[in-house]
């Protein structure tokens, strides 16, 4: 049975909603019918480079496999002159043993994700209290949308708490803010940072103020379902021994342009497939910030540690999210993934952004692989420690490894390019195939088939971002901000 496709329209369903739609659109929010005509002419357009972009990466592909065909005597020799080499031995080893390390954590992977069920929301008596906190820096319109889908969520209204906090933006930010105050009255409390002090001391002044036995933190740029928060909340009512629980992330903004369709599918694997394996084991490595939830007293253990967190001597202004799982599961916690409490979030749309956003993410996850090395390997909680420890190891050698395959990659590509260019296409589309099949399977095929053209981009033109990382892990700066 296919799962459902999610587009912004679900959570806009009630008369309520479209009277405010309507309003909005009325006056200086009106748009013309040039401005209709125009937005037409510009989606079909999206449209035929959508369709030449996936046409031509089955060319490169299908160019590449044959290429591989048809060199394969070249390929030969190359594999007896690298056998040859004082370093080809070790290296073909090396390699051999990583291919059937991770071709092992993949079926293991494959084995706890068809294992695996989202946990179902308990009754209204049984939700606990919950405070939700959304920071917000120069979103403008984007954070009515936000609280607008919180407090229309099926939710006992009684149980819940929506704290918004403007981190010192400087647009339209904080009026919006008021505005959803005007509308949802004692529903919604808003707070205004003095100055933009940063994500993470915007969600510390929702925990120091928030009231709920469970926080849920909501990016400023993300829509939720009806359901979201009773699924994303429940496991802990079900598991005492859950200090936080990832949301299922879509891409809000997947119709828009190209790389939002890419990183749609790409999406799809972290969670649905990757997170639900982490789940079973009960280390789900980061709970995002477009939704997670977290047990108030799981928080105020690590709360003094998280806010004055450093690296290197430098305060943390990064990868808040991910610290926060890393200290909940460093007190022995279990951290689960609930596939039904899906939110959409909106991601770059541009290549400078997205880079700059990859980058982040990945400088966090060298800082915070260091900080899992300090503990992982202890009796830091009860029962099986096995799965934290097989993906820690996992996420290391991914780390480890960056360096050591770019550089083959250069010798490779300076000996024999067209080895390497036709092989690499070769790979991607072997590769690729599993994400398409795992996309095509939960939702559709059309859809599923950008999976093969995000690979290709990444390979040739994101290949830097884990090596770059490793060397300024210490950098700070969020980078994507002030980008549209």
């Amino acid at each position: 049975m296919k799962s459902e496709t999610l587009t912004t329209e679900q959570f806009y369903t009630s008369k309520s909603d479209l009277n405010n739609e309507q309003a909005l659109n009325s006056s200086i929010f009106r748009i013309s019918n040039d401005h209709v005509a125009t937005k037409k002419v510009s989606e079909r357009t999206k449209s035929k480079f959508g369709l030449f972009v996936l046409v031509s990466t089955f060319i490169l592909m299908f160019v590449g496999a044959y290429s591989v065909y048809h060199m394969q005597d070249d390929f030969d020799q190359f594999q007896i002159e690298r056998l040859n080499s004082n370093w080809g031995l070790p290296f073909l080893i090396i390699a051999g043993l990583l291919f059937f390390f991770q071709t092992g954590v993949f079926l293991y992977n494959l084995y706890l994700y068809f294992n695996y069920k989202p946990i179902e929301s308990v009754s209204d008596e049984m939700l606990p209290t919950v405070t939700v906190i959304v920071p917000a820096y120069n979103e403008g319109k984007l954070v009515w949308d936000t609280l607008m889908s919180l407090a229309e969520s099926d939710f006992p209204a009684h149980k819940l708490e929506i704290l918004a906090v403007d981190d010192g933006s400087k647009d339209d930010t904080w009026y919006w803010m008021q505005q959803a105050k005007i509308k949802l009255g004692d529903r919604l409390t808003i707070f205004q940072q003095p100055a933009n002090a940063g994500k993470r001391h915007a969600l510390y002044r929702g925990f120091e103020l928030g009231m709920g036995e469970i926080f849920v933190t909501v990016d400023s740029d993300s829509i939720v379902k009806k359901d979201t928060l009773r699924n994303l909340v429940s496991p802990f009512v079900v598991d005492e021994k859950c200090g936080a629980v990832a949301g299922n992330v879509h891409v809000l903004n997947s119709k828009k342009a190209i790389l939002p369709k890419m990183l749609n599918v790409s999406f799809v694997m972290s969670f649905e497939f990757m997170r639900s394996a982490e789940s079973k084991l009960g280390s789900v490595l980061c709970t995002p910030g477009a939704a997670a939830a977290y047990r108030k007293t799981s928080v105020f253990a690590c709360l003094d540690e998280w806010i004055n967190q450093t690296f290197m001597g430098q305060p943390s202004d990064i990868g808040e999210d991910r610290a926060m799982t890393n200290m909940i599961l460093k007190q022995g916690q279990h951290v689960l993934f609930q596939r039904n409490a899906y939110v959409l979030t909106n991601v770059p749309e541009e290549y400078t952004g997205l880079y700059k956003m990859f980058i982040r993410w990945s400088r966090s996850n060298v800082r915070e692989n260091i900080a899992m090395a300090k503990y992982v390997f202890t009796d830091f909680r009860e029962g099986s420690k096995f799965g934290s420890r097989l993906l820690w190891l996992n996420q290391a050698l991914r780390i480890v490894m960056a360096y050591p395959f770019m550089l083959f990659m250069f010798f490779f590509i300076a000996i024999h390019p067209l080895l390497f260019l036709s092989s690499t296409l070769l790979g991607i589309l072997i590769v690729s195939s599993f994400p398409v099949l795992f996309y095509a399977k939960r939702y559709n095929l059309s859809d599923s088939l950008w999976a093969y053209s995000y690979s290709v981009f990444y390979t040739f033109s994101l290949f830097w971002i884990t090596p770059y990382a490793i060397v300024t892990a210490n950098k700070r700066g969020w980078l994507t901000r002030g980008l549209v």
